[in-house]
């Protein structure tokens, strides 16, 4: 499957940049009651920030570019620091003064492996279509996030229904192909914001919970996941809108319909217990796995592979993006581990 151009090279990252404040605790208290961190570490975070280190991390050679919003403080320079360390061309990622970075609280408890983050906008909140401009640009993709989460591009802006449908829309006049990602806001929220974005979309990587929020369907977070289920989700997402593939990953494999009809099955690497510190940015480095793999060209099936070799390097590290290693070294890894037998 060839999406975007192939003249073209290179992903533009736009959207949330924050600074995830990552804390391991031994389980999550109820309230008022103490429970201890166990370390505590300082990363960047967000869907543009994470998904542009995750591709240069996989390929050094890989151009990439950023549009955002940051603030004037500490968590900002952060975010500059971690943009310069791995080469992401950052001349649209903006300062704004009078105005915190964005940033997280996420707590990860050692008992569950489940995550939970406390957010402050701050900048996100400023983000809007005007900072972004893709004039000059020869990127193939735009990697697009996070709806939910930022309140001028979450609301009407002009005539179109939200800030995001707004910004694809540039996106695509520019001549790049468009992915949107998502986080977890309620799914009532997902339904609302992204419904209008899906005529702007050629490509949707997803989770089991937002596929099933956008189609407007009930799932249970933590429940055993049904792949057929997702499969059928995407069908109707697929004849009622612009994209071209659809990707549902979760953590026992991942499921991707085409436009064509074609459908890939595909199990997740099967990491030892011990290797895993944190889930906190797996979501991110699957998609920037699936996005590297369109952009060389290959098929989708080795697309998703990878995808889940990179999710699978970064399940040993806390932080959302540090544990990533090179394309080759990723699947080699997965290649040590081995894979599940079936989804």
């Amino acid at each position: 499957m060839r999406l975007g151009s192939t003249n073209r090279r290179g992903v533009v990252t736009g959207g949330t940049w924050c600074v995830d404040h990552n804390k391991l605790v031994s389980h999550w208290p109820g309230e008022e009651e103490v429970v201890e961190i166990l370390t505590n570490e300082i990363h960047g975070g967000g869907s543009a920030c994470n998904l542009g280190i995750d591709l240069k991390r996989l390929d050094q050679d890989i151009p990439v570019s950023t549009i955002g919003l940051i603030g004037d403080d500490e968590d900002g320079r952060i975010l500059l620091a971690e943009a310069d360390a791995v080469g992401i061309e950052r001349s649209r990622l903006l300062i704004a003064e009078n105005s915190n970075t964005s940033h997280t609280d996420a707590f990860m408890a050692v008992d569950t492996g489940r995550r939970t983050h406390l957010y402050s906008p701050g900048t996100a909140d400023r983000l809007c279509p005007d900072h972004f401009e893709f004039s000059g640009s020869q990127a193939r993709f735009l990697h697009l996030g996070l709806p939910g989460i930022h309140a001028k591009l979450d609301n009407a802006w002009g005539d179109d229904e939200n800030g995001w449908v707004t910004v694809l829309k540039k996106a695509r006049a520019a001549g790049m192909a468009t992915n949107l990602e998502l986080c977890s806001i309620p799914a009532a929220r997902i339904e609302q914001i992204v419904r209008p974005c899906l005529a702007h979309l050629d490509l949707l990587i997803v989770n089991e919970f937002e596929i099933a929020a956008i189609a407007g369907q009930d799932v249970t977070p933590g429940t055993e996941v049904d792949a057929q289920r997702c499969i059928t989700i995407a069908r109707g997402i697929l004849a009622t809108s612009s994209i071209q593939l659809v990707v549902t990953h979760f953590p026992g494999g991942a499921v991707a319909v085409s436009s064509g009809g074609a459908e890939i099955l595909s199990p997740s690497v099967n990491v030892p217990s011990e290797e895993i510190r944190g889930a906190n940015g797996a979501g991110d480095a699957f998609a920037a796995g699936v996005l590297y793999g369109l952009h060389q060209n290959w098929n989708v099936k080795d697309a998703i592979e990878l995808g889940h070799a990179s999710a699978a390097a970064s399940l040993r590290g806390l932080g959302t993006t540090d544990a990533v290693l090179s394309w080759r070294e990723c699947l080699s890894l997965a290649s040590r581990w081995g894979w599940r037998e079936k989804i």
